[in-house]
Formats: structure tokens, C-alpha cells, sequence
């Protein structure tokens, strides 16, 4: 056996000895660098949930500091604490106004209940408590939005969650919700907990009661409960009763999910009953009281309209819009949901298509209402990894950064002299930019629906 020295002879070599590294072409010795980074790579790999773990938090310790430096007031979670101090004092609850912003209540009174609590901690501690409990909500939210996608199948669950969730926690829905001191993680976390129960499994009966109480919550989850029912009247079509029992899970969990939320309205009219009275014949109507409609953060079909035509009042125009967008959500969810073995991950298809159908169709959805954002990524992401193609790369690509870009703060916004009345072409598109995403994902769902539905 022979090898080739450096100074390019032959040079024999023993069989039962090691060759001598001098002996070999300078270009075949490893380097430290290489070496080092073999080294990090095969621990990577060997415990892959540890180091995901380091960084997720450090990822949520740098976002913790981020969010101090800028001084952030979380006035949303100011409001909830004076609900709580409100309902504690036996006063008008929608006639309470709160911080130097003088901003009102626009929750059910269920939601005010639920905030009492916040009225026994200190400023300091509240704000350090909610931030703590919206991170782990976070990777509560990963976790669930994962198991209904299906993801991932070759690294470890654990480890996938810490990683995303330390990605995901730099997204302008998620870093403006906790900046606000919002409960968009939890609403929302309530409803995939229920999507993602399966027949047979650990809580399976109750599934609906989250979403069911995500609506006595805030009112916009509700819309699931529409699918869920719509879902299960198609399928009872489909499969009317034969000769054995016929269970529909889909109007079981619908019907569950309306008794929960229901019982929350029950509960608050017994605890509440002038404020509910109230809410359910007045409040709840008064859309524009969350706020200014043609605001930049206002990122639906109302707000875009109000921009677009310069008038606070899209008027016909929205509900025009709005029915239309609601038709082909929920037929795209509902039509994604029944696609069980034609289209893959259908369950995780429906779900998202419909949280994006609330979002586009309600009064006001403000920014940070759009972490639906993070399963929507994911979603993306993981058809991305099935079809191993460039559009499907790209798309995830440029959703995951529009997401993260704060794009619709880059113009002029200012509440007091209604600036956004007076957009410009540029300004309109970028304060447009979760309705376009919103619009995009509904069309590609739909087709992506259309063509499995057509496959026998």
C-alpha cells in the first residue's frame, strides 16, 4: 500500500500501522475550526432539547431587557386591573375609564371577573407576572399549534417548541401583545387546546369548553364555534344515520362549546347584572368604541376600507366585504376540516383559516390580535418541508418576515389628529399588510382544499 507525500513520492506504508498525518497532502488536515464545529454540530445533536432550551431563553431574556429599556407601560393590562377594581366597587363597568389615555371597557363582563384578581398586586409585580405568564403561553401556543400541524417527526417535540417560541417571541403580533399586556395568547391557546383533542384521548369530553370560554372572553372566537356547527351539519349530510349510532364530533363539540360560553354569560349576569344587561344590548354594538377604525394597528377588512376611502365610516362597503370574506372563510375551513386523509395536516388548514376569518371580518382587530400569526408560519413552514419547492420556501419566507417586519408603524400615526385619514398609495399598503397576508393565506387554503376535495 502506497500514499502520496506532500513532496509528491512514493512512500510505502506499513498496513498495520497508522498513517502519519505529516505524510498526506496539506489540503486532506483538518483544521481547529473545522474540528470545533464537528464538535458543536454532533453535541447539537446529541441533546438537541438542552441547547434548544439555553436558547430560548436567552432569546426571552434579551426580549425581557428589550421590553424594559423601551419602557413599556402595558396600558392594555392597566385596564384590566381597573375592571377588577371596578367590579370590586360595585360600579358601572362600561362607565369606567382608565389611564392617562382615558381608555374604556370593551370586554364582556365575564372578562372582568376573571380580572379581579389583578387588583391584589403590585403595579410592578403585576407587569412582571403577565409577562412571565404570556411567555409560557407562548410555548404553550407552539406546542399546540405543532401537534395540530403534526410536526416535527424527526427532532424532538421539546426541542421544537423551545426553539420556534424563542423565534416567535420576536414577531410584532407576540412582542406588541406582551407589550400591551395583552390576552391574545391565552384566547387564542384556548381554542387550539380544543382543536387539537382527538377522540378517545385525555379530555377529549370536554373539548369545545376552551373555545367556548375564549368567546365569553372576547367575543371574536365565537366564530369557531359557527364552524364547528357548520362543519358538523355538512358531515351530517354526508353520512346521514344507517343502521348503527352515528356520532357527529363536531356538533358535540360545537354544542359543547356554546353551553361553556353560555354559562359564562350565566355567571356574569348573576354576578353583573346591570353591566350585562348592558353589554349584550348596547356595548357589544358600539363598534367603534375600541378605538379610532382607520388607525394603522386597526389590521382588518374595516380599517383598511377607512383608509382607502378617507371616511371613518366604511359603512356598506365593510359589511359588503365582511360577508363575503366570512362565506369563503368558513367554507374554506369547514371544507379543509372534512378533508381528513385528502389533505394533509386539514385539521391545522381549517383551524388557521378561520382564526384568519375572525380576524379579517371583526370591527376592529388591532395588530397584536394577529398572533395567529405563529401557527399560520408554521403551518406554512411545514408544507414548505413536504413539498421541498421554491414557491413554497419563498412564501414562508416572506410571511415569517412581513410578520416581523412592524411594518404598518412606518407611518405617520397619531390618535388625536386622525392622521390616517390622509394616506397616501405607499402608506395605504403598508398599514394593509396582515389583511393582504390574511387574504393570500385564505386563497392559497382554499386551493390547496378545492384540489384535495377533488382527489377520490
Amino acid at each position: 500500500m502506497y500514499v502520496l507525500s506532500s513532496a509528491v513520492r512514493i512512500v510505502p506504508v506499513d498496513r498495520r500501522r497508522t498513517v502519519d498525518l505529516e505524510l498526506l497532502p496539506v489540503t486532506a488536515k483538518p483544521t481547529i475550526t473545522d474540528s470545533r464545529a464537528r464538535g458543536a454540530c454532533a453535541a447539537l445533536l446529541r441533546h438537541p432539547t438542552r441547547y434548544a432550551a439555553v436558547f430560548c431563553l436567552l432569546s426571552f431574556t434579551g426580549f425581557w431587557i428589550a421590553q424594559r429599556a423601551a419602557h413599556v407601560s402595558m396600558v392594555d393590562l392597566l385596564v384590566y386591573r381597573a375592571e377588577g377594581w371596578t367590579v370590586r366597587n360595585a360600579m358601572d363597568l362600561y362607565e369606567m375609564r382608565a389611564t392617562v389615555h382615558n381608555l374604556p371597557n370593551t370586554y364582556p363582563p365575564f372578562a372582568s371577573l376573571l380580572f379581579t384578581p389583578l387588583t391584589f398586586l403590585d403595579t410592578g409585580v403585576m407587569r412582571t407576572f403577565a409577562t412571565a405568564l404570556n411567555l409560557a403561553l407562548l410555548v404553550a401556543l407552539v406546542h399546540l399549534a405543532l401537534r395540530l400541524i403534526g410536526r416535527p417527526r424527526v427532532v424532538p417535540r421539546a426541542a421544537a417548541v423551545l426553539s420556534l417560541a424563542g423565534l416567535g417571541v420576536w414577531c410584532e403580533p407576540v412582542w406588541t401583545t406582551l407589550r400591551y399586556g395583552q390576552i391574545n395568547l391565552l384566547v387564542t391557546a384556548l381554542v387550539l387546546w380544543d382543536l387539537t383533542r382527538r377522540p378517545g384521548r385525555r379530555g377529549h369530553h370536554w373539548a369545545g369548553a376552551g373555545t367556548g370560554v375564549a368567546a365569553g372572553i372576547k367575543i371574536t372566537p365565537a366564530l369557531f364555534l359557527a364552524f364547528l356547527a357548520l362543519a358538523g351539519l355538512v358531515e351530517a349530510l354526508r353520512r346521514p344515520r344507517s343502521a348503527g349510532r352515528f356520532r357527529n364530533e363536531h356538533l358535540r363539540r360545537a354544542a359543547v362549546g356554546t353551553g361553556a360560553f353560555l354559562a359564562t354569560a350565566v355567571l356574569a349576569g348573576l354576578a353583573l347584572p346591570h353591566d350585562s344587561h348592558r353589554y349584550w344590548t348596547e356595548i357589544l354594538f358600539a363598534t367603534d368604541r375600541p378605538g379610532d377604525v382607520e388607525g394603522a394597528g386597526n389590521q382588518n377588512l374595516r380599517g383598511v376600507l377607512a383608509r382607502l376611502l378617507h371616511t371613518p365610516d366604511p359603512g356598506g362597503w365593510w359589511l359588503a366585504a365582511a360577508a363575503l370574506v366570512a362565506c369563503a372563510g368558513l367554507a374554506t375551513a369547514v371544507a379543509a376540516q372534512l378533508a381528513e386523509g385528502r389533505l394533509p395536516g386539514n385539521r391545522a388548514w381549517a383551524a388557521v383559516a378561520c382564526g384568519v376569518t375572525a380576524l379579517m371580518v371583526s370591527p376592529v382587530s388591532w395588530s397584536h390580535h394577529w398572533v395567529w400569526a405563529v401557527p399560520m408560519v408554521l403551518l406554512l413552514g411545514a408544507e414548505a418541508l413536504r413539498r421541498r419547492t421554491a414557491p413554497w420556501r419563498c412564501l414562508t419566507a416572506v410571511t415569517a418576515l412581513l410578520f416581523c417586519s412592524y411594518m404598518m408603524w412606518y407611518v405617520p400615526h397619531d390618535r388625536p389628529s386622525r392622521v390616517e385619514l390622509h394616506q397616501n398609495a405607499g402608506q395605504m399598503l403598508l398599514t394593509a399588510v396582515y389583511p393582504i397576508i390574511g387574504a393570500v393565506f385564505l386563497a392559497v387554503a382554499g386551493r390547496l382544499t378545492v384540489r384535495a376535495l377533488r382527489t377520490p
